[in-house]
């Protein structure tokens, strides 16, 4: 039987979904040219240097030409564009991280949030402080926000904007015929995490992308190339060696979590909250799956930051779920052994046939789709 594309298939899933485990990789791919731009170049500029072509090859052009424009290596923008949307374009509905565009331009102003319960009930949610790019790309770029957001081709290049700030920032050399491998800091930066080691993982991803190329027709029909550059090395920097070693460590902890992926150990609690044998919580104590099957994995949208959805799965009176994944960068945390039984469905039947996973999302308004790095 054929299977819906699985980022329609995800954001389904924004309630409660029941899936069969079907996950995939990735991968990415082009050239770059040309030399340093003034720092002061606009959008406009970028907008009106995209070259005449095919209709399909549009988006490849403005690539190009945001390169050109500020002075980013092409492979460096489709390895973040990619890691990011896959090089789609979802107009002006946000990720649920509260990114526009493919290359996620963030805007987070949350007033409300849910409390993954799937019921309708909500409570105060500030969100990250750090997810505010397309206010800088607009000052960047002299372009309005809402444009930024909502037009692929704007976004691209104020996408291309805030990378070369922040490249400029570190102090390293910009432009579009520059080194790949020079870029790999400000490619931590624009990752957005609140960790060192995440900023790593996502900035890895990035260039294993790009080493190993990458070629895909967009959501709306664009053919886009990544061109392969395998002797591409990441720097061996001490943040990427204390992130090795971190994984190495997890392997002798209850993480249950491909070595490949930033994850950590964050327990549920199992504890008497009240007066009675009914008020324990957050989750039963079970011996999966020799006294139940595990046929199901049960994805949610918590409508709550990171942290707050942390916060909830420490809360014995609350409820539980396995993991807890992070829409900037893909980390993980664990809180169940896959052999207990959390309380995460609404159901206890699929409670107790399914590993339960909370997908951070707090932009509720409008909310449609994930990162890649969510994905990975």
């Amino acid at each position: 039987m054929s299977q819906p594309p699985r980022r329609r298939l995800l954001s389904a899933a924004a309630g409660v979904s029941v899936l069969a485990l079907t996950l995939s990789g990735l991968a990415l791919g082009t050239s770059s040219s040309s030399a340093a731009t003034p720092h002061d170049a606009t959008s406009r500029q970028c907008l009106q240097s995209v070259g005449a072509g095919p209709t399909s090859g549009f988006r490849q052009r403005v690539f190009a030409a945001a390169s050109k424009t500020f002075g980013v290596p092409v492979p460096v923008l489709l390895g973040v564009s990619y890691m990011e949307s896959r090089w789609d374009d979802h107009g002006a509905a946000p990720s649920t991280s509260g990114g526009y565009g493919p290359m996620h331009l963030t805007d987070i102003s949350v007033e409300v949030a849910g409390q993954a319960k799937g019921d309708g009930s909500f409570v105060s949610s500030d969100g990250p402080d750090s997810l505010h790019t397309a206010s800088i790309a607009a000052t960047l770029t002299k372009l309005d926000p809402a444009r930024l957001k909502s037009e692929a081709a704007a976004n691209i290049c104020g996408g291309a904007a805030v990378l070369a700030s922040y490249q400029r920032d570190l102090d390293k050399v910009t432009g579009s015929g520059s080194s790949t491998a020079g870029w790999y800091d400000a490619v931590k930066s624009y990752s957005g995490a609140t960790t060192a080691a995440d900023a790593v993982v996502f900035a890895d991803r990035v260039f294993a992308t790009i080493r190993s190329g990458q070629t895909r027709i967009t959501n709306d029909g664009q053919r886009m190339q990544l061109t392969a550059q395998p002797g591409l090395a990441a720097p061996a920097t001490q943040e990427s060696r204390d992130a090795a070693k971190a994984k190495v460590k997890r392997t002798k902890t209850l993480v249950d979590c491909p070595t490949s992926l930033s994850c950590e150990w964050i327990p549920a609690p199992y504890e008497q909250y009240g007066a009675t044998p009914a008020e324990y919580g957050n989750h039963d104590v079970a011996d999966r799956p020799n006294n139940l099957d595990i046929d199901y994995i049960v994805i949610h949208n918590t409508e709550a930051s990171y942290p707050t959805t942390l916060q909830l799965v420490q809360d014995p009176t609350y409820v539980s779920w396995n993991y807890s994944l992070r829409s900037s960068d893909g980390h993980i945390a664990q809180h169940l052994e896959a052999k207990d039984v959390g309380h995460h469905s609404g159901n206890w039947y699929f409670n107790m046939h399914s590993i339960g996973l909370e997908h951070e999302g707090f932009a509720a308004q409008g909310a449609t789709w994930y990162t890649e790095a969510m994905y990975a």
